[in-house]
């Protein structure tokens, strides 16, 4: 089997391998033709969804994954948020989201402002490429979860969905989305 994920970033990539075996992970660069911060669930469910597809059209034969981290409110409190999608070679398409965890109102403050997570988050700890590493996640849990392991969960469930289908139980995901 040949996993591709949808992006170049460490902690992305590094998820997927830590579900998947690092020998049969690759990264290919692709769009999720979304805005720079996804300010929404749905948003940023398409862009995993749309990472992933891009990703099939190149790799038609491959299991492709993408993955996207984003906000969104919850009763008026801004929240991190995580989403992944999968697409199997037969063009069947998976998604699952991961953990949430309220984002400091000085924050929310300058990502209603236009600047996006990432870059908030390297000004506040002077730490380049933050989001290619612990990212938010990690900051704000003084480093018990990071991007890293926020993202393998996310993978876990969709391995287990795909696996699940294959011993024909059918996955509600996967029947309503198809490439």
């Amino acid at each position: 089997m040949k996993v591709i994920i949808g992006s170049t970033n460490k902690a992305k990539r590094q998820a997927v391998q830590t579900v998947f075996g690092a020998e049969i992970v690759k990264s290919e660069p692709v769009p999720s033709n979304i805005k720079e911060q996804p300010m929404s669930d749905e948003e940023t469910m398409e862009g995993a969804i749309n990472r992933a597809q891009n990703c099939h059209v190149l790799h038609p034969d491959a299991v492709c994954i993408g993955l996207e981290g984003g906000v969104t409110y919850i009763r008026n409190q801004l929240y991190l948020c995580n989403w992944g999608a999968l697409v199997s070679p037969g063009g069947r398409v998976y998604v699952a989201s991961g953990a949430r965890i309220p984002l400091p109102k000085t924050i929310e403050e300058k990502i209603n402002d236009g600047i996006e997570l990432g870059k908030i988050m390297q000004d506040l700890t002077n730490v380049a490429n933050i989001r290619q590493h612990s990212g938010a996640i990690g900051i704000l849990t003084n480093h018990w979860v990071s991007r890293e392991t926020m993202f393998v969960h996310v993978v876990r469930l969709l391995k287990g969905q795909l696996e699940s289908e294959m011993l024909g139980f059918n996955s509600c995901t996967a029947k309503e989305n198809k490439v």
